[in-house]
This record gives structure tokens, C-alpha cells and sequence, in this order.
């Protein structure tokens, strides 16, 4: 992991960069396929229609039943690896495939209700949400004010109430999803684990929507910050999980939005993904499209070698990862304007896609994938612990787990705008109003490494909250 100290802040602030590594290597050259077929592993079963006892009977026959999923006709059960074929030519299952591994960690109030007010950084200048020295610059009414955004990652911290207003968190929606795998049994649901995570990455991403406080540098802007989150936990302290998980996570939002939030738009930001499209996951996300939920997710971290899933699934709205050709400059040496302290809350960043380059690290698009837009997501600061002390911090973090949340941001704000927003529509709308990107190569300041890229890492191109909105950059109506 990458780490570089920021020097030059308070010494309450801890400021370094990782990278975001978050599509585990399977160990497989086929995917969805094991390399050895002698493991014991866990298989998602989804059903052609809803289960039967005469079903259950059947593939119990092949190992031990654990969960069921009434909902997306689906059975989960523990199994040799070697029956898997068997129990794909069943005549009444639809797909299966073994269980996807996922990868991404005393209380002061805050006093505000939203950070419609904090501060511009780099990242919300680059997207239009705020501007060099004026702070938020979008219309009063773009704010993610009535959208429910489901953050489906580890939970968050048990400080989460010193960096976040609590009026913007829906403790009464907030889940944990845990298990998956090989365990025996249901996908658990421990209570209020969802706040005592030690794995700070959910924590990172939610303040990319919100914004968030900080002692000695005040408030920060956030994408959507008058959005409602809804933690729902599916990844363990480690940051890694299972699929199994991750769609009981995707069902229970689609469930809130036909049951109790049936009113108000819904998206769901995914900074998650593995080599591979598990058939249960996919069912999960099949149903919350067409319940009205949109999905958006990281595209993954694995360059060359392709997009992780569930991103690349052509439903899913996948974000790539961007950066800023002017990171870590001195503002002042450069003839920038600046305000006194460091670059990336402090440096002016330009009205147009010159200083964007795409990071070596963003996945890129292959053949029967499904690459959208380009949002920020290298060196994005934010809300960041490294321990299990209630000292706060903040990180650099790289990755397009940090682009994702950008997009879902935006995509809240379209909803906001148009509450009966489909995923299709909100996608098609993306594409179209991204700013298209060249291959090309950049040289970062301080950067050794040249960051280069072709056509098959930038998708529609570069998005934005005006490009979105159907702003121009003055945030006046087209």
C-alpha cells in the first residue's frame, strides 16, 4: 500500500494516499469457475420459478442446503465443486455459479444539519458541485434533498457522528448483512454493527456525497448533502465479503423501495467488485431496477485486466477512476491562485477537462462489458482511521471506489430533479452529457509514474453535476 504523509496541516490531521484495491485475483482463469474442483465451496442457485418442496429435495442432493431467498427464486447451498455442472443441467434451475468474493473498514455531535455551506476540495471543483473560493455554485436546489442514497460497503466508523450530521443518516434503515461463503447457515444480520465498523472505507465514501467536518479545517462540501444515507453493511472489517451478502444488501433496499420509502428515489452506490458476475447478484440487481432503484458501482482496480463486477454489468451505472494533472503542486510557486494551506482544498482547478488524466490503476472496458463515465477518484480526501482509537483523521485514498460515489452523488441530484428518474434513463442521460475523452498521457505533478490511457478507459467520457443537470457552468437551466 502507498502511503504519503501530507506535512504542513495540524497535528490532528493525518493526510496520506493508498491504493483502493478492491477486485480480489480469483486464482481462476475462467470466471465464476473454481481452479480446483475438489474445494467445498458455497453455490448460488437461482431457480427458474419459485422453489418447490420437490426442488429443495433435489439439491439436496448435491450438498447441504443454507439460505433461501424466496424473492429472487434463489438457494444457496454448500457444496462440493465438482457438482456444480450436475446442478446447472437441473431442469429447473436457471444459473449457478459458486459464491463471488468482494472486496473494497464518547461521541461529539456535529452541530450542522448539512454542509450545503463547506468548503470547495478538488474533487467537488472538478464535478461543478463547488468552485475555487465561493464554495457550492450549483442552483440552491440541487442538493440530493428527498433521495434516499444506500451506501452498500463495510459500515462506518463508531465516530461517524463527529464527521457527519446525524440528521443526514438513517439509523432507522441502517443493516448489516454478514456470512456468505462456504459458512453454514443464513447470511446473518448482527445488530448495529453497521456503526462500529474498524474499516474506515465506507466512512471515505459516504463523506464523498455528504461532505463532512473536520476539526481546525471546518466543513467540506459534499456532492448531495441534503441526500439521506442508509448504511447497509456487506463487507467485513476487512473489507472483503461475498456475494450472497451483497445481494441480500441489494434486495433489502429494493425492498424499502416498495415498502416504506416508496415515495422518495433511490440509488445505491456500490465501491465493490470481483472477477466475476455472480447469478445471484445479478438477480438482486435485475429486481431493483425494475423496482426504480439505481445502481451505480466502481468500475474496479485491476487496469489492463478489465472491469470487476458487478460494475461492468451493462444495468449498473460504473464509474472509472480520474485524477488532476496539478496534484500536490506548491499553488503559489505555480502562479495559481490559492489560499494558504494544502492543494487539494486550496488550488484553483480549471473549468475544463485539460488537467484530467485517467489513473493507470482504473479498470479498463473489455469485450461484454460496460463502462460508463469518468469521475474523480485519485487522491480524494476524506474521513479515515487506521486504528481502533477514536482520533480522528483524514486520507488520500485512490481508487474507483472513490470515483463511484462522485457518479452517485450526481445521480442523486438528477433524481432530486426528476423524481420518477429510471436507472436506464439516468445512464442514457450520463453518456450523453459526459465530456468525451482522448487516449492520451499525462505527467502528474510529483507523480514518477506516467499516467496513460486509451479509449476503453474513459467510457461516455468525463461527467459533471452541471453537465448532468443540464447546467451550464454559470449553474443556469439550458
Amino acid at each position: 500500500m502507498n502511503r504519503r504523509l501530507l506535512l504542513g496541516l495540524t497535528a490532528a490531521l493525518a493526510l496520506a494516499a493508498c491504493n483502493d484495491q478492491q477486485e480480489p485475483n480469483t486464482g481462476s482463469s475462467n470466471p465464476g469457475e473454481l481452479a480446483s474442483t475438489s474445494a467445498t465451496i458455497g453455490i448460488n442457485v437461482i431457480l427458474k420459478a419459485p422453489a418447490t418442496a420437490a426442488n429443495r429435495v433435489e439439491l439436496a442432493k448435491y450438498g447441504t442446503l443454507m439460505d433461501e431467498i424466496a424473492e429472487l427464486n434463489a438457494i444457496r447451498l454448500k457444496s462440493n465443486a465438482s457438482q456444480l455442472p450436475a446442478i446447472r443441467a437441473l431442469s429447473f434451475v436457471k444459473a449457478a455459479g459458486p459464491d463471488a468474493e468482494r472486496n473494497a473498514a464518547p461521541i461529539d455531535l456535529v452541530s450542522a444539519e448539512n454542509f450545503l455551506s463547506g468548503a470547495n476540495a478538488w474533487d467537488q471543483d472538478a464535478i461543478n458541485v463547488t468552485d475555487f473560493g465561493a464554495g457550492r455554485t450549483l442552483p440552491a436546489e440541487d442538493n440530493g434533498d428527498g433521495v434516499n442514497v444506500a451506501i452498500l460497503d463495510t459500515g462506518l466508523l463508531p465516530t461517524w457522528q463527529q464527521y457527519f450530521p446525524q440528521e443526514r443518516i438513517r439509523v432507522d434503515y441502517a443493516k448489516t448483512f454478514g456470512g456468505g461463503g462456504q459458512d453454514v447457515g443464513n447470511v446473518s444480520e448482527p445488530p448495529n454493527k453497521w456503526e462500529s465498523d474498524v474499516n474506515s472505507h465506507g466512512t471515505h465514501v459516504t463523506s464523498t456525497i455528504l461532505g463532512y467536518q473536520f476539526p481546525g479545517l471546518g466543513q467540506f462540501n459534499g456532492v448531495a448533502p441534503l441526500a439521506k444515507i442508509i448504511p447497509v453493511k456487506v463487507l467485513n472489517q476487512n473489507g472483503s465479503g461475498w456475494s450472497s451478502a451483497i445481494a441480500r444488501g441489494i434486495n433489502y433496499v429494493t425492498y424499502l423501495k416498495t415498502h416504506d420509502l416508496a415515495g422518495s428515489p433511490m440509488v445505491i452506490n456500490m465501491s465493490l467488485g470481483g472477477g466475476s458476475l455472480d447469478a445471484l447478484e445479478q438477480a438482486a440487481i435485475d429486481q431493483a431496477v425494475a423496482a426504480g432503484v439505481i445502481v451505480v458501482a466502481s468500475a474496479g482496480n485491476e487496469g489492463d485486466a478489465g472491469m470487476g463486477y458487478p460494475g461492468a454489468y451493462q444495468p449498473v451505472i460504473s464509474a472509472a477512476a480520474s485524477g488532476w494533472t496539478k496534484q500536490f503542486v506548491n499553488c503559489a510557486a505555480s502562479g495559481q491562485p490559492s489560499n494558504a494551506g494544502s492543494w487539494w482544498r486550496a488550488c484553483n482547478y480549471p473549468e475544463n477537462t485539460s488537467e484530467v488524466y485517467v489513473a493507470n490503476f482504473s479498470s479498463r472496458e473489455k469485450a461484454g462489458q460496460d463502462l460508463d463515465v469518468v469521475a474523480p477518484g485519485a487522491w480524494a480526501v476524506g474521513p479515515y482511521q487506521t486504528n481502533q482509537s477514536n482520533r480522528m483523521s483524514l486520507f488520500y485514498l485512490s481508487g474507483t471506489s472513490m470515483a463511484s460515489p462522485h457518479v452517485a452523488g450526481i445521480v442523486a441530484l438528477m433524481a432530486q430533479q426528476n423524481p420518477g428518474l429510471t436507472a436506464p434513463q439516468a445512464e442514457t442521460l450520463l453518456e450523453n452529457r459526459a465530456t468525451p475523452l482522448a487516449k492520451g498521457c499525462a505527467t502528474v505533478v510529483n507523480e514518477p509514474e506516467q499516467q496513460c490511457w486509451d479509449t476503453d478507459a474513459t467510457g461516455s467520457g468525463f461527467i459533471t453535476a452541471t453537465a448532468a443537470l443540464g447546467l451550464s457552468t454559470g449553474s443556469k437551466r439550458r
